[in-house]
């Protein structure tokens, strides 16, 4: 099964091994050199190792958020899967896989958020505890060298005052004989009067509101929480951009060092003994800034994705026909001046009657040989509820609807295949009927150039209603597939998850008859949920040659549940049996 994995995983097993060396390789290297760079010798004094530790994961930081931005440009994705055509199908697969790397990433930033915070609140800690120090140690001479000068290297200038941006001598106001008593500094006062510590405190909530409401749980209940929570990246960029502007964290400048290298200095600050030879006072320059540098180009590419985005959505949108299907299942028909798609797409829908800022996706359901698209809405919460209600209860003027895309996905590749396995559940047969719509055109126009030869389409159903909408499509391919000698290309097979006893009854009074008591169809009905590894491997038996492309639209645990299968049934010889899990993503 190991070996299945590696041969159907190997390129992103690649990717993965790649992003985690890179990031493995930049906390390292800048933790040794924040740990033992002797410019930042007196720095390292006062703060011992939680520099380190901060500068480290803050280069990680910037490295993942660079990454975020990419896997949702869905635009430069549908490019990429374009311009790859051409590409070996391992290479076209990975950016099938965008979303789960994105999430990847965000936990990589989760996990570094956490040991730079932490990091951080001990150098605060250290810094004041430096500055109230009267023991004479390095560190203390060095938190004080403020006094005698406009030099300073601990942001912590006295109980009272932060330093933020150093100002000229001749703009400094001048300083009263008697200033007024004032607490001791605390870190958690620090944090929230400096740049880096309010931008720090800022991007840290939003990056807790953002993971914890991109859970499975939030986005299949509560999707506007996840909507509405997650545009809180741009909080989240802002504050990055300029958290690091103030340059609170300083080492010595290059210049210092050679006039006053702390091998040869440090002494003569601790002792003031200069003997033959006095060095000058170090000087200190601030850490620049560097976040920018990493995330303006992902920041800019994305922002023009949104512009595109934009302008594309405000394209007339006509809708053509609305049928309402059982099982509170919604038909648009639209049509959209240039608008192009292949099998197995998805759109961005807004109902601006509803909401002007929810978008959410749909697979198209249409074949790209008819003249226009459409989608199948089913009542799946508040949103989806709304929608339906609104076209139901239309009465001089139909609700407008604005679209983006169309958008690639893994079910653009079924014809790539020479057999397919497609496996819907639900709502989710939306990506197939597109695909055998479009089958059932390319035999009427007698297309010699499909390379599939087989199809088996699988299809899980809680209710008897859920299947209405679709016997038409598949009664009329049956017919049409008989008419042209190959009815033996789609093998479909319906499993009713959820039944009662009188439907069970009905259908073995009637299992002699020519047609299915359900679903009116010549393939009977199946009370129950597949035997994956028996299906498995009847077509690896029928098949012990090719190359078969399993498709799924539907939840987690049936794509771990395929995918296992996928992995069992491959065998480590190319020249056999190969199985190819594809799942949709949205």
């Amino acid at each position: 099964t190991m070996g299945n994995w590696l041969v159907n995983h190997w390129f992103s097993a690649t990717v993965i091994a790649a992003w985690l060396g890179i990031n493995i390789f930049l906390f390292t290297y800048y933790f040794l050199f924040f740990d033992r760079n002797e410019q930042y010798f007196y720095t390292r004094e006062i703060l011992g190792s939680a520099l380190a530790w901060a500068r480290a994961s803050a280069k990680c930081l910037n490295f993942n958020s660079m990454l975020i931005l990419l896997p949702v440009c869905r635009n430069l994705l549908s490019f990429l899967r374009g311009t790859c055509s051409c590409c070996r199908r391992t290479l076209r697969k990975q950016l099938d896989h965008n979303l789960a790397f994105h999430k990847l990433v965000a936990y990589a930033l989760a996990l570094f958020t956490a040991v730079h915070t932490i990091a951080h609140l001990f150098n605060l800690e250290r810094y004041n505890r430096s500055q109230q120090a009267a023991d004479g140690s390095l560190a203390a001479i060095v938190s004080k060298l403020h006094l005698q000068g406009s030099k300073w290297l601990n942001p912590i200038h006295s109980n009272r005052t932060v330093s933020r941006v150093p100002q000229p001598r001749a703009l400094q106001p001048p300083r009263p004989a008697h200033p007024p008593a004032a607490s001791p500094q605390t870190p958690e006062y620090v944090a929230f009067t400096t740049i880096p510590g309010l931008t720090g405190v800022i991007i840290t909530l939003a990056l807790i509101l953002m993971v914890t409401s991109s859970t499975e749980f939030i986005r299949r209940n509560y999707f506007e929480v996840f909507w509405y929570t997650h545009h809180l990246f741009i909080v989240y960029f802002a504050g990055l951009i300029i958290h690091g502007i103030a340059g609170l964290v300083r080492g010595q400048t290059l210049e210092s060092m050679r006039e006053a290298h702390p091998q040869h200095c440090a002494q003569h600050l601790l002792h003031k003994d200069c003997g033959h030879h006095c060095c000058k006072e170090p000087e200190f320059g601030s850490i620049p800034a560097e976040s920018w540098k990493w995330v303006l180009a992902p920041v800019l590419l994305y922002i023009f994705e949104r512009i595109l985005r934009v302008w594309r959505a405000r394209q007339k949108v006509v809708v053509t026909k609305v049928v309402m299907h059982p099982s509170r299942v919604l038909e648009l028909q639209l049509q959209k001046k240039g608008f192009r798609m292949e099998v197995g797409q998805y759109i961005f829908v807004n109902c601006p009657a509803v909401s002007l800022l929810e978008w959410h996706p749909f697979t198209l359901t249409s074949a790209p040989e008819e003249d226009y698209f459409s989608i199948h809405i089913r009542a799946a919460g508040d949103w989806t509820e709304s929608v339906i209600d609104a076209f139901q209860q239309q009465k001089a003027e139909m609700p407008r609807i604005e679209v983006d895309g169309p958008f690639g996905t893994a079910s653009e590749d079924v014809f790539q295949y020479e057999v397919a396995m497609l496996v819907g559940a639900g709502i989710g047969v939306t990506p197939f009927a597109s695909i055998l719509k479009s089958i059932w055109y390319k035999f009427q126009q007698a297309d010699q150039a499909l390379k599939t030869k087989k199809i088996y389409f699988y299809w899980l159903c809680r209710d008897t209603g859920a299947f209405a909408w679709f016997n038409d499509l598949l009664a009329s391919l049956e017919q049409k597939m008989a008419e042209s000698g190959k009815a033996d290309f789609l093998t479909y097979r319906l499993f009713l998850t959820g039944w009662d006893t009188s439907i069970a009854n009905n259908a073995a009074l009637n299992f002699d008859t020519a047609t299915d008591t359900v679903t009116g169809l010549r393939h009977k009905t199946i009370f129950g949920r597949p035997m994956w590894n028996t299906e498995f491997a009847a077509v690896a038996a029928a098949h012990p040659r090719a190359v078969v492309g399993v498709f799924l639209c539907g939840p987690e645990a049936l794509a771990k549940s395929l995918q296992r299968s996928c992995h069992q049934h491959s065998s480590l010889d190319p020249r056999k049996v190969r199985f190819y899990f594809n799942k949709e993503n949205f």
